[in-house]
């Protein structure tokens, strides 16, 4: 007694990983056999009725498309929010550079994060080595914090300064005490942004009650343009006190 089998295929029959990497590497099989395509019949994605070849190929186009709608939209929203984010830094820049004193510019400043950033709680720490001006223009307003290159609260901040990134997320309360003062528990994540002129001369601390607002995954590329347009002006008035 013997054993028929269909054309072509061996008596061990065919591994789906044969088959799929034959079609793969013929894509006008089915122009070939294109009466394949009408008698074959798959099991519907949701109701599990049968469709045809074809029907399962629209329904998979369709799905594709949809994801790469949606991706596109990300896209596009992602974008949008980069432009808006890039006009308000592009303002607050131009805000520091036509300030004529250090404490114009700190206006400046202190007024784009409060209404361009709807900033919860801000800061600038300048680090300095005891100059009247400061001290007196520090006194003026809870904007502006000096410490000295020596104070101790500063180790706290060595990482951030060896990396030179800014850094976002939660805070120790030892240094969120340090930035925002005592009784600020309330904010729940920050900003932070190292700023130099070749050396640190100081840090802005951008605090949100929303401890998910800034967060370590973030991007922080614009935090860094941020803090080159301001180390630049600090250089400008630091150097004229």
């Amino acid at each position: 007694m013997t054993t028929q089998h269909k054309p072509g295929i061996a008596a061990t029959g065919l591994s789906d990983e044969a088959v799929a990497y034959y079609l793969e590497t013929h894509p006008d099989f089915f122009e070939r056999h294109s009466a394949l395509l009408t008698s074959m019949s798959l099991s519907h994605l949701n109701s599990g009725s049968a469709v045809s070849l074809i029907e399962r190929q629209v329904d998979l186009l369709r799905e594709r498309n949809h994801k790469l709608e949606r991706k596109l939209t990300d896209l596009v929203e992602t974008a949008r929010g980069n432009d808006v984010l890039a006009e308000k830094i592009h303002r607050m820049g131009l805000g520091m550079l036509r300030a004529n004193s250090l404490e114009n510019c700190l206006a400046a400043v202190e007024t784009s994060l409060r209404e361009d950033f709807a900033s919860d709680q801000s800061i600038l720490i300048i680090i300095d080595n005891d100059s009247p001006a400061l001290q007196s223009l520090a006194q003026q307003g809870r904007f502006l914090k000096v410490t000295h290159i020596d104070s101790p609260e500063l180790k706290g901040f060595d990482s951030l300064f060896e990396s030179g990134r800014p850094r976002c997320g939660q805070v120790r309360d030892s240094l969120r005490d340090f930035m925002f003062g005592q009784g600020t528990d309330e904010i729940g994540s920050a900003a932070l942004i190292p700023l130099y002129d070749q050396q640190p001369i100081g840090i802005l601390a951008v605090g949100s009650l929303n401890a998910r607002h800034f967060h370590p995954g973030m991007s922080t590329d614009f935090l860094s343009r941020l803090g080159a347009l301001l180390s630049m002006a600090l250089q400008r008035h630091l150097a004229n006190l």
